[in-house]
């Protein structure tokens, strides 16, 4: 057992810092205050090939795993970019691996280099507005129609959509009544989010104001058959082969961004005097630094192990989740710390903390709430009767 970085990732790990280094605290404070999206950011991950990081080398990626991509945007998120700056890649670094796993060789070959190339921009299209993590309850359908198919429905906390030109999408092709389990009748399509048929509205929301987020409504959507991904009524399990990798990348973005809250704290409580002494000779607030910094560690340690796991081929699916709860729930109470620390000017947005603040309630919300993960450990690892 080797806890060390192999050279490659610790080259993967220097050159993303070296890439977020022009993009300060100043660069992302004016993004979240104006919402415009990052796009000098992305043109820079674009321009160093780092989109298909882990996608094959035969359509232009690095073929790397999810332990390279994991440590990727763990390094961006903990450069003091956060959600604002993972957020603007991470559908497009892991998202598309249903297509990978899945898709016929012409599929990856037309989709997957626009992509690496940074030509097209892909969201995300699976929760709705009256299903929410209960993804099989979902209702927007496509129904055949020729040589293809016609999708109807609407689709909720769409990221990117606003720029995006691609959607990869999961609907329903037989109703759920029709079909011997829930899971199944659903199909996933890579097609053009053609303006002429979708209605794309933004939601205002807490934090993360550069990366927008969708209301995505869809009438009379054409999509041709070589959109199809897989075959027809199987597009939940293809989504499930994704769902593991994201859970790594989302742990290893929080865990980064409740880094970078620490590392703020941590200066500031060195520098700030109160009572002719720094406040962070006072064990009130040193202990609880402390202590985020070993949750952060070992949330990080599970997260490298769930990717390890996946990148070998093993079932993951009890570490990706613990991985995700872990780290989302020791990034948010560094961000807390960080506020606390900086007392009264952690409510100022100068001092960055209150946006890293904002920015952690995402990890601990989606793409799965800590609860449904307590329910997964419970009942696939304990054993225990299921609970909903």
């Amino acid at each position: 057992m080797d806890f060390a970085f192999t050279d490659e990732q610790a080259a993967v790990r220097a050159a993303i810092e070296r890439l977020c280094t022009p993009f300060d605290d100043a660069y992302w404070l004016a993004r979240d205050t104006d919402g415009a999206f990052p796009e000098e950011f992305v043109r820079a991950v674009v321009a160093g090939g780092w989109l298909g990081i882990a996608m094959p080398e035969e359509v232009g990626g690095a073929g790397l795993g999810v332990t390279e991509a994991a440590l990727m945007m763990h390094a961006i998120s903990r450069s003091g970019a956060g959600f604002s700056g993972a957020s603007s890649v991470h559908m497009n670094i892991f998202g598309l691996n249903p297509v990978v796993v899945f898709g016929t060789e012409e599929q990856r070959r037309r989709i997957l280099p626009p992509i690496i190339r940074g030509e097209d921009r892909a969201c995300f299209g699976v929760t709705e507005p009256d299903a929410g993590l209960n993804t099989t309850a979902i209702s927007t359908r496509a129904e055949r129609a020729g040589n293809g198919y016609v999708i109807r429905g609407k689709k909720v906390w769409t990221s990117t959509a606003q720029t995006a030109n691609k959607i990869l999408i999961l609907v329903r092709t037989t109703p759920r009544e029709q079909c011997a389990k829930p899971t199944q009748g659903m199909t996933l399509f890579y097609t053009d989010l053609d303006r002429r048929y979708v209605d794309v509205r933004e939601i205002g929301k807490m934090g993360r104001k550069a990366v927008d987020s969708n209301e995505v409504f869809i009438d009379g959507l054409p999509v041709p058959m070589d959109d199809r991904i897989g075959e027809e009524g199987r597009g939940f399990e293809y989504l499930l082969h994704g769902l593991n990798p994201e859970r790594v990348l989302i742990a290893a973005e929080c865990i980064g961004l409740g880094q970078a809250a620490l590392a703020k704290a941590s200066a500031y409580a060195r520098e700030r005097v109160v009572f002719d002494r720094p406040i962070g000779r006072n064990q009130g607030i040193q202990h609880p630094l402390a202590e985020d910094w070993m949750r952060l560690e070992a949330a990080f340690l599970m997260t490298l192990k769930a990717a390890s796991l996946y990148d070998r081929g093993k079932p993951c699916g009890a570490e990706a989740n613990a991985a995700k709860f872990l780290g989302a729930d020791a990034g948010f109470r560094a961000c807390e710390n960080a506020v606390l620390t900086h007392g009264g000017f952690g409510y100022a947005r100068e001092f960055h903390v209150e946006r890293y603040m904002r920015e952690s309630m995402l990890g601990r919300i989606a793409p799965v709430s800590p609860h449904m993960i307590l329910n997964f450990i419970g009942e696939r690892v304990l054993g225990l009767p299921k609970s909903y």
